[in-house]
């Protein structure tokens, strides 16, 4: 594989669709498409009609047509539902989860990257957060039946997904082991997956698969040494991300203090010395504010393969951002409007979050307050032990009560948003409830939102994912296509 001077964000929920890493693949740079909660986006295509059926192209090319007529019978409504009719509900993740739940989370991912692959022989990435941890054993092997090129994951530290990959491309017995609150040193919780119990006969069917390389996401030198220390299996380099990033942010180091606006305060501790990166002899990427062509340069010039590039591809035709949506921020960049805030409590994982700042969505506190707590999806729930030893699961984004009543503290609910609803609701699946509420989406963007307005052509108010590339290579002589592995 030949290591691209770009690599799209991995944005979540399905911000980072197959459409728009496809469009990026193909432009000789790499794809990449979000698994963070794509079962939800797959069985919401379905039920929204699958009016160009990708989907069910995609379902075709699966080896085994048991579990994807499974899928259709339960999620595929011909035509499409009603606007006022809710997605049906998809099974929580817990430590032992139904066979059809691996299926189904196996089978999204494999739509997803078949879809960014279909066509061409450009290179696609799936990404993953290692703080939505149950998945995704089920996720990188359907992923990988897709022939995917590289998994990047971040948002944690992903120590166990190197020696994952090779037994996964050997379809062999895996198990994650998973952050649990209130456990000793002999508690051992895990979650399983055995590709043959779940697909059996899968292995003589397609025989071995090709391991994909491996990038974690990474906020210091120090993580990246334990990473390649303690991994059993091989790192490929690394995504060097800054609090100036999208989505989930690393915590300061230290104590975590406010600005005036009460945003985290970072320091000149969280700047990674690309020196001593350099030392460690892996290629790497540098991501969160490198969005112009004079930081693509100096990125180069520091040693670096290439930069990621989240917010400027989030606002593109190709992005699966809900298009209305869309418009509204891009206007807001084009009157100079726009406003990204780095919220310490929205997330429930406690990361920070940026949140872009826009009218009719979560980052309005009116709309928060008139949302009614609720947790159907629980991607984000965090694992705890109870008092009795079994295994219970909470998240502070849930009703107060329920989550005090499950160990919690209700001063950590302040604030909590339901990212899981809310952010499938910003790609264009929002969650309607039997009284008829409508989940409201929130838009998660890079600090340099601000600047998006220099990828659109005179004459227009839209961009592509083409000018974004154009844009970010213009000042790099001559225009490269791939620098060699």
């Amino acid at each position: 594989m030949k290591l691209p001077i770009i690599i799209q964000g991995g944005m979540g929920v399905a911000i980072s669709n197959w459409t728009l890493a496809k469009a990026v693949s193909q432009l000789g740079q790499m794809g990449v498409v979000s698994g963070t909660g794509i079962s939800r986006v797959v069985t919401s295509r379905l039920t929204d009609g699958d009016l160009a059926g990708h989907v069910r192209r995609a379902l075709a090319s699966f080896s085994l047509p048991e579990p994807v007529q499974a899928i259709l019978d339960r999620y595929y409504v011909p035509g499409g539902k009603q606007p006022d009719q809710p997605y049906a509900a998809i099974s929580m993740y817990s430590l032992r989860p139904p066979k059809f739940l691996d299926q189904l989370t196996a089978i999204s991912n494999f739509v997803e990257v078949f879809l960014a692959r279909e066509g061409h022989t450009g290179v696609v990435g799936l990404n993953l957060l290692e703080k939505v941890q149950m998945p995704n054993l089920a996720s990188l092997y359907g992923a990988m039946l897709a022939g995917v090129d590289v998994v990047l994951m971040g948002a944690g530290i992903p120590i166990q997904v190197a020696g994952i990959l090779d037994k996964l491309s050997r379809h062999e017995p895996v198990s994650y082991r998973l952050d649990a609150l209130n456990t000793g040193p002999d508690d051992d919780v895990r979650i399983h997956f055995d590709p043959e119990a779940i697909f059996p006969g899968i292995a003589k069917l397609v025989g071995q698969l090709k391991r994909p390389r491996f990038l974690p996401i990474i906020s210091s030198v120090v993580l990246a040494q334990a990473l390649i220390k303690r991994s059993d299996g091989e790192i490929n380099g690394f995504i060097i991300e800054g609090p100036t990033a999208g989505g989930h942010n690393a915590p300061p180091r230290g104590a975590v203090k406010l600005n005036e606006k009460g945003e985290p305060i970072y320091t000149d501790k969280d700047v990674v010395d690309l020196e001593k990166m350099k030392q460690i002899g892996l290629p790497f990427w540098l991501a969160g504010g490198y969005g112009n062509p004079d930081q693509v340069q100096q990125a180069l010039a520091a040693g670096a393969a290439g930069v990621q590039v989240g917010t400027a591809f989030a606002l593109c035709d190709e992005s699966g951002m809900e298009p209305a949506l869309k418009q509204r921020l891009l206007r807001q960049v084009l009157d100079e409007a726009a406003e990204v805030f780095t919220s310490p409590t929205v997330s429930p994982t406690g990361f920070p979050f940026k949140v872009a700042q826009l009218p009719g969505t979560l980052s309005e506190k009116d709309v928060y307050e008139a949302r009614p707590r609720i947790c159907d999806m629980g991607f984000l729930r965090t694992i705890f032990k109870r008092e009795d030893g079994a295994i219970g699961y909470r998240c502070p984004a849930e009703p107060v009560d329920d989550y005090v009543r499950k160990g919690g503290q209700a001063e950590d609910t302040v604030g909590r948003s339901c990212l899981c609803n809310n952010l499938g609701a910003t790609a264009g699946f929002p969650q309607v409830r039997q009284d008829g509420f409508v989940e409201p989406p929130i838009v998660t963007t890079g600090d340099d939102l601000v600047t998006a307005g220099q990828f659109v052509p005179a004459g227009k108010v839209t961009y592509s994912a083409k000018d974004v590339i154009d844009r970010l290579l213009s000042k790099i002589q001559p225009m490269p296509g791939l620098s060699p592995a």
